[in-house]
Formats: C-alpha cells, structure tokens, sequence
C-alpha cells in the first residue's frame, strides 16, 4: 500500500504544476506573454506569445483558443468545457478633453479659429494610453469653414507603450458672449457681494438680450427676485440697493452755500442712491423731499418748499 501511494506522488506533483488558464489578468507591457494567460507554465512563462490588448481594452480568449495555444506551446492543458476562457486586461486612462481641445486650438487658430469659441466635438471616446505614459497630442489635416464654423481634423496621440493613434474628429466652432453667473443662491433683495457673481463664456445662442456682460454691472446691486446659482443675472433682476427704508429714522442735511444743518427726520418711502425721497421732519412736522446721499441720510437744499403738511398725511 505504501508502495503504491509513493507511485502516485509523482502524478500528484505533476497535477499540481499542470498549467492551467488565468480567470483574469491584468498587464502593463505591450507584450503578451504566456504566463499572462496560463499559471504554472513553467520556464515558457516569459515567452512572448502576441500584442497585449490596447490600453484600456480587454482580451477575451475562449476554450478553443486556449486549447490551440496550449498545444502551439507545449502546455498539456485540454478544456474540461467549452465554457471556461481566460480574460486579459491592460489598464489606461482617457486623454483628458482640455488636452485634445487645446490641441485642436492649436492647430485651428491657424485657419482663423475665433479665439473665445467653444469646440463643440459632440459625443467622444477619447483615446487611451497607458496609466504612466506621457501622452503628446496634436493635430494634422485639419479644415476650418469659417462660414459655418465646422471643422474636421485628426488627432495624433504619441505615447510609450502603445502604437501611435491617430483618430478623425470633426465638430463646430460655437460663437460665445460673455455673462455674469451666480456662484450661489441668492434670495430676493440680497445685495450681491464679490463672491457671489463669476464672470463666465457662455454659447451666443444662449445668452439673452438684456444679460449682465461685466461684474461692474452687478456687484453691489440688490436682487429683484430670487436668483439660482450658474444663473445669469439680467439687468431687469438687479436693482440700486436700498439705502433709506420706509418709516426709518434718517438724518436729513439741510445744506446752503457756506451753512450746513442736520436735524433728525423719518423716511416715509424707501430709496437707493440717489433717489428723491419724502421726508418728515421731526421738529417741525413738515414733509419735504431730499436726495439719498448715504445709508440713513437724505440731503434737502435750504429754503426748499414742504410738500405737505404732517397733519395731511
């Protein structure tokens, strides 16, 4: 018994070493070597037996193909199904789109490409290269209709590891106009500060008669309704802030050439900058109408007329 069970070690040792597919492997090289697609081959497991897959892309090899690959090679492996297979895959990350789009840029501005347009590519698969590999991306045959806008142009990607690329794009060059964005929310009345307007590029076509071009035009004015943020401000939703508020106490200024009064008065509207508003002196009782020249404080000229008595009002 002890006999036989010494006989079979042999074979056991041989079962265990016997190649056998990879489920799922994943490369860096280019090469596809045969100890990518099967464990225990053994000292052919550095041969080199094809391309890897692309970068990014994954190789799916069935029963058959390994069985053919087995026996090309020397491997005694046979399928015990049709179903199993050995996936390889190799890793890689997408050109990013400001790199193509600054490589169409490139070469557009040549043909009169409007520096402030938006390259519209429509849906893209951009080209993938190796995770660690330095990516050079141009562009060469490029056409411009500047009637139109459309262009067409293909792009080169040079990168180690990996055949140059070369894909055919086309698209439209967009006009764009300038606009003022919110960066937030801003509710109804808020006075937009510094941070709460960017100025952006927006498409032409989108950008509506009347919408604030430069950031002078909003900071510091008040909202007339609400505003969400990435939303243009229109010069129909801003508003001077408000300075002087209705039934508030003011300061009213009563100015003459040489002579400068103040006394104490109430607002009876609210006002921005600038505004004429009615006041009411409170010594007095007379209403008279003053300009707003800061916050809580209206000027009125010496000798000018009350509107109305306070008793009328």
């Amino acid at each position: 018994m002890r006999a036989f069970a010494l006989a079979l070690l042999p074979a056991l040792a041989s079962a265990q070493e016997m190649a056998t597919p990879r489920p799922l492997s994943v490369v860096e090289e280019p090469v596809l070597r045969l100890g990518d697609v099967f464990e225990n081959a053994g000292p052919k497991a550095g041969q080199a037996i094809g391309a890897a897959p692309a970068p990014g892309r994954r190789l799916v090899l069935d029963a058959s193909q390994l069985s053919a690959m087995a026996r090309a090679h020397g491997l005694s492996w046979r399928p015990l199904s049709a179903h199993e297979r050995a996936v390889v895959e190799r890793p890689g990350r997408a050109i990013p789109r400001e790199e193509i789009d600054a490589a169409l840029r490139t070469d557009l501005s040549r043909l009169g490409l409007n520096p402030a347009s938006e390259l519209d590519l429509g849906p893209l698969l951009p080209p993938v290269v190796p995770p660690a590999a330095l990516a050079q991306v141009s562009a060469e045959n490029t056409v411009l209709d500047a009637a139109t806008g459309r262009f067409s142009a293909t792009l080169v990607v040079l990168a180690e590891g990996m055949p140059t690329a070369r894909m055919r794009l086309s698209g439209r060059a967009v006009p764009t106009r300038s606009a003022v964005v919110a960066t937030r929310r801003i509710g109804l009345g808020e006075v937009v500060g510094a941070g709460d307007a960017r100025l952006v590029r927006l498409r032409a076509e989108r950008v509506r008669p009347g919408t604030a071009e430069r950031l002078d035009e909003v900071l510091g004015q008040r909202l007339r309704r609400p505003m969400a943020a990435e939303m243009p401000f229109a010069a129909a939703d801003l508003a001077a802030p408000t300075l002087v508020e209705k039934n508030a106490a003011v300061t009213v200024v009563l100015e003459a050439p040489g002579l400068s009064l103040s006394v104490q008065g109430r607002a009876l509207d609210s006002a921005p900058r600038g505004a004429v508003v009615p006041v009411m002196n409170l010594a007095s009782r007379s209403v008279m109408e003053g300009e707003v020249v800061g916050p809580g404080r209206v000027r009125v000229l010496m000798g000018s007329t009350p509107t109305v008595a306070a008793s009328a009002r």
